[in-house]
């Protein structure tokens, strides 16, 4: 009865359009990926990707739609790398719409399970700040692996109310996105078991979440600054009805104009887009704000801790080309390459500030395999590299202990990559090099 109900809401949304809307009910799903350009580029993804050709969406530069075949991506050597991500098409607008330029402070308020927090940090290149905040701890959890996994280097991953950021962080970011999260009609086809769930009671409560959101937002924006908020639903309560109340209650916030040319315009918006699956995504709205004003010079205090062990430059040293990304520190007796211009984060809920190099184990700094997977592979002073049909790459992915007989690694500590991307690092001793990558990480069978 549920979907019969929204069938109804989207005859009464869409009108004279809502036939064409119907006919790809039941059709298959968009799936894609978005090229991880930290990592990898679309060119070289491109010639590596087991399902060809790769078709561009869109929404994005570097998104391209999945083939149907396409099938236990997750398991495959440069997902394990961080190479790709996979991604509804639709779900990319976002990010790109944002438009971030390097050296930017950008917030992603709702940011798991990932996706988008990947694209802004490939826009920043690796300079600025990124911070990540997902509301749902469990959730927060997988955000941090993934941000792990496309080797972003400079975030800050955090799982905080977004009025606690607000309070601590008035007017702190450039650029932030606002993904809320909302009753998900845009997902239906996917999750056709979702039909069941779907009422108009869900929409309010989400529409009146994703106001308080929007809230948090405006006071951690600077003045000048740009805001882009999005859901994955079609209805006019979460998306135009939504927007139109925080202008009405923000005067000093104005519509920006998507330049993108996908989808079509908002309902009595022509500012905002929307994605309808005629459109090639499975649903998206997006709607981008500046906040009026003049930039102000507001100080934050600087995030001050103990320098890193000798033993840990030393050890950086002896394997990496280059000095560590950021502000080497201890804190808990872990070392972490925090990013430049990180603000103190004491008494907020973090699980992550930067890149967790590794700990000391008695006098020896044991490395962790965050920094080998956010490092360059060229980076790398010892490192093995694979290609995807090695069968050194899947037992090493496995968990196993590899041969490296006839290959120039050296003993020790050693990188490993696939087609010179970084992946993870072991031991060298003799001809076999001991696994190090995580359990949790491996492929079980």
């Amino acid at each position: 009865m549920s979907k019969a109900l929204f069938l109804e809401s989207m005859q009464a949304l869409l009108g004279a359009e809502y036939g064409r809307f119907a006919a790809t009910i039941d059709a298959p799903a968009f799936r894609g990926i978005t090229v991880n350009t930290l990592k990898c580029s679309a060119e070289k993804l491109g010639r590596l990707f087991p399902y060809q050709p790769l078709k561009p969406t869109p929404f994005s530069q570097n998104g391209f739609y999945l083939p149907p075949e396409a099938e236990h991506l997750g398991r495959h050597p440069l997902h394990h790398a961080g190479a790709f991500y996979v991604q509804e098409p639709s779900a990319m607008s976002a990010a790109a719409v944002l438009d971030v330029q390097p050296r930017e402070k950008v917030l992603d308020l709702c940011a798991a399970p990932g996706g988008k927090t990947a694209a802004l940090a490939a826009a920043l290149r690796g300079t600025g700040l990124l911070w990540s905040n997902e509301y749902v701890k469990q959730r927060a959890f997988t955000l941090l692996s993934n941000c792990e996994r496309m080797g972003v280097r400079n975030a800050v991953i955090s799982n905080a109310d977004p009025q606690l950021l607000a309070a601590r962080l008035p007017g702190f970011f450039d650029k932030i996105l606002v993904d809320a999260p909302c009753s998900g009609e845009g997902m239906l086809r996917r999750e056709k078991a979702e039909y069941e769930k779907w009422n108009e009671k869900n929409i309010a409560i989400c529409a009146a979440r994703q106001k308080t959101i929007l809230e948090s937002a405006a006071t951690l924006l600077r003045a000048g600054g740009e805001m882009v908020y999005s859901t994955c639903t079609f209805n006019k309560t979460e998306n135009e009805d939504v927007i139109t109340h925080f202008l009405k209650e923000h005067p000093d916030f104005e519509l920006v104009a998507i330049k993108e040319s996908f989808g079509s315009s908002g309902f009595d918006m022509t500012q905002a887009k929307r994605i309808f699956p005629k459109d090639g995504g499975e649903g998206h709205f997006v709607a981008k704000l500046r906040k009026c004003g003049e930039p102000e010079n507001v100080k934050f205090k600087a995030f001050t801790l103990q320098s890193a062990s000798n033993a840990f430059f030393d050890f950086y040293k002896e394997q990496f080309c280059s000095l560590p990304y950021g502000n080497a520190c201890e804190i808990a007796g872990k070392t972490y390459l925090l990013p430049e211009g990180t603000p103190d984060l004491m008494g907020l809920p973090i699980l992550r500030a930067g890149v967790l190099a590794g700990e000391m184990k008695g006098k020896i700094f044991a490395p962790a395999h965050a920094l080998y997977a956010a490092a360059g592979a060229k980076d790398c002073k010892n490192r093995l590299n694979l290609s995807p049909e090695d069968a050194r790459t899947a037992q090493f992915l496995h968990g196993e202990e590899i041969d490296v007989s006839g290959s120039a690694v050296k003993k020790g500590f050693c990188a490993v990559s696939i087609e010179n991307i970084p992946l993870g690092f072991g031991k060298v001793s003799g001809t076999k090099l001991k696994n190090h990558y995580p359990k949790g990480l491996r492929n079980l069978s």
